[in-house]
């Protein structure tokens, strides 16, 4: 599972510049924006806390 998050996460890394991703939300809106980073930020913090268990 720890192998597939980093190949998910360094896809996302490669695939889209930080400005453009920038841009992609400030054209959808600034609420748009906050949604998708709290998503995001709540799917990192799970991926992270799952990992920990023994």
């Amino acid at each position: 599972m720890k192998h597939l998050t980093y190949l998910l996460l360094s896809f996302l890394i490669f695939s889209m510049s930080s400005c453009a991703i920038i841009a992609g939300i400030f054209k959808a809106g600034i609420w748009t924006g906050i949604f998708i980073v709290v998503i995001v930020g709540l799917i990192i913090f799970l991926a992270t806390r799952g990992g920990k268990r023994d």
